[in-house]
């Protein structure tokens, strides 16, 4: 069996379950910190968009998607994001048979894998499978959704008309639900920072493409465009869960990064 590693385990995020674990726990036992009205919690998102940098930086506010995410109880997920060390023309998807996390493995539907190559001419980019904005989330899929087949996307050069009918597609299919990766600006002062991402926020907020254009810095704008693209022709509404910066940890307010969740719910 071929298994896709964890690359970025003991960088990006402990190595350790029993570490995960009792993050997650001290984010959960939180939470409401973040979430006033309860009932948010409750919904039952169809995708997702999270943040990937180091869970000291980002997992607090990725928790809260996922913590809802767990409602869905899909049987596939798919995980979408882009690809920062290496060059890549359009999107791989991974073709291994298993995906290791500290957590356990996750079993790949390939058939899926297969299909979407084929439908919507797709490759396979091995080392383009060592990418810490699709892995960082794979842990928290264990977690909370406990053995669903994954699918990992990572794309580059890429156009988010295609990606979104790749998005339409799966989402075609109720026990299936998509996550987008992406952090937002990065290493502006925090009220820069912030004027910045209110622009990238409000886009998502109302499922405006061309307001995502007029100044949003997601490293993964690709991919929130295609959802966005995916989400109004589904006529699915998003809503923002949680908003802040590296600041929030790190106490550094020259150089911040921004971070947001958002779910998308029928």
């Amino acid at each position: 069996m071929s298994v896709r590693k964890d690359a970025v385990a003991g960088q990006f995020y402990p190595a350790n379950k029993e570490e995960i674990e009792k993050m997650f726990a001290h984010y959960n036992k939180i939470i409401y910190e973040a979430i006033k009205d309860r009932s948010v919690l409750e919904l039952k998102p169809r995708a997702i968009i999270v943040p990937h940098a180091g869970y000291v930086y980002s997992a607090f506010t990725a928790n809260i998607a996922f913590r809802v995410l767990k409602n869905s109880h899909a049987k596939r997920v798919v995980v979408i994001g882009p690809s920062h060390r290496v060059y890549l023309q359009g999107t791989s998807v991974a073709e291994f048979d298993s995906y290791e996390t500290p957590m356990g493995s996750l079993k790949i539907d390939r058939a899926l894998a297969d299909t979407l190559i084929e439908k919507f001419g797709l490759h396979f980019q091995a080392d383009a499978h060592a990418e810490h904005s699709t892995e960082v989330q794979m842990p928290f899929v264990k977690e909370y959704l406990g053995n669903p087949q994954v699918v990992e996307l990572v794309y580059g050069a890429e156009s988010p008309q295609n990606l979104a009918k790749v998005i339409e597609y799966l989402l075609e299919d109720e026990e299936t639900v998509v996550i987008i990766s992406t952090d937002l600006s990065h290493y502006y002062s925090i009220d820069k920072a912030k004027e910045l991402d209110s622009i990238c926020l409000e886009a998502i907020a109302t499922l405006n493409t061309q307001e995502l254009h007029q100044g949003c810095e997601a490293c993964g704008i690709i991919g929130v465009e295609a959802m966005l693209i995916a989400a109004k022709k589904l006529q699915l509404k998003s809503q923002i869960m949680d908003y802040r910066t590296s600041a929030d940890a790190s106490g550094d307010k020259v150089k911040v990064v921004g971070y947001a969740s958002v779910i998308f719910t029928t």
